[in-house]
């Protein structure tokens, strides 16, 4: 592989974006909606502490679902449109191999898709500045975030390369992203709500109409002759039902690219040990997904004792992290694509399908 025909290939390919008004116009658009975000999320959140935080994590989440909105249009038809266009033979009778064509053309689709992120730079160093923030959870969600750039890019060309038609490719490229955001979701609620499993609770809980108005049954060294909780009595309860097992399915959530734009992300809780940011809320949900539910739980409302209170990040404890595993098979998914599609885009070619124009 040479660098410089490489350049060469993305530089081409970049040129003819950069002359488009309309990309120029979907930039411009982008900004508008960010600088609306911006205004609303600090209305939103100023009256909480580290309210920054969400509004910096809503951005970078809202800037990852506009490249997977956007991305696929952009890359979905990067070789076959070359095909149609009848640009693509003169490249490949050139030195340039097949390898650089479909490389340079996921490189530049990648650098058009990372365009959105320097849009987005001003909004997220205001968002920093507005107050303290982890450096740790900014590198490591914008280094995600690039990746996730790559990925859905990648992807594309890959599709574009091994579908004939540009048509077909580009909503080829829109299911599998979907399969990846929405999909995921889909499996894991139905999943887990048809792997079942049985649950008893028990209840032990007091007549609270045998208690005279006025009177608090828990206190002690009563004088106004209220019936204590020994006297009025307790009654035990049990109900046996089915309960959903999201602990069974919450793997399929590792491919979702938000889920690993969230789990990768260092947590940041609050003194109560609540999520402070959406990459803590959303990693937080899918850890305590992993938690199998009691098989017998029991509730005990005459014992004058405080309810189990722990925090979110106490019962997050003990999970294990899963996003370098969804990005594992992301990127396995991504280069078996671009694999395949540098495959059937090499000349010459055994056999093309029906219709498809070479030069």
């Amino acid at each position: 592989m040479n660098l410089r025909r490489l350049g060469t290939v993305i530089g081409i390919d970049l040129r003819q974006r950069v002359r488009s008004v309309g990309w120029y116009v979907l930039l411009g658009v982008f900004a508008v909606i960010l600088l609306a975000l911006l205004l609303l999320s600090f209305s939103a959140f100023s009256l909480i502490t580290g309210g920054n935080g969400w509004f910096y994590s809503i951005v970078i989440m809202f800037v990852l679902l506009l490249v997977l909105l956007v991305s696929p249009t952009l890359s979905g038809s990067a070789v076959n449109g070359d095909r149609d266009a009848a640009t693509l033979a003169p490249v490949q009778v050139t030195l340039v191999t097949t390898t650089e064509i479909v490389l340079g053309k996921f490189l530049a689709a990648w650098i058009s898709g990372l365009a959105f992120l320097v849009v987005a730079l001003p909004f997220l160093t205001v968002a920093t500045f507005a107050g303290s923030l982890n450096p740790a959870v900014i590198a490591s969600s914008l280094g995600i975030l690039v990746l996730e750039v790559g990925v859905v890019a990648a992807i594309g060309v890959g599709v574009s390369a091994i579908v004939a038609r540009p048509v077909f490719s580009v909503a080829t490229t829109y299911l599998i992203v979907a399969a990846l955001t929405l999909g995921t979701l889909i499996a894991f609620g139905l999943g887990g709500t048809a792997l079942r499993s049985e649950q008893t609770t028990t209840t032990r809980e007091m007549d609270w109409n045998a208690v005279p108005a006025g009177c608090d049954p828990y206190l002690e060294n009563d004088v106004t002759g209220c019936p204590s909780v020994d006297e009025i009595g307790c009654t035990t309860s049990t109900y046996t039902g089915e309960v959903p097992r999201f602990d069974r399915v919450w793997g399929v959530l590792a491919a979702n690219p938000f889920v690993i734009l969230a789990d990768a992300t260092p947590p940041t809780y609050d003194a109560y040990g609540n999520p402070t940011d959406l990459f803590s809320q959303i990693a937080a949900g899918v850890r305590l997904a992993q938690t199998p539910p009691d098989p017998a739980p029991f509730y005990d409302y005459c014992a004058n004792t405080t309810l189990n209170s722990d925090s979110v990040q106490d019962r997050t404890e003990g999970t294990v992290p899963s996003w370098f595993v969804g990005l594992f098979l992301q990127l396995l998914l991504a280069g078996g694509l671009l694999a395949w599609g540098i495959a059937r885009t090499r000349t010459p070619a055994r056999r093309l399908p029906p219709g498809t124009r070479i030069a």
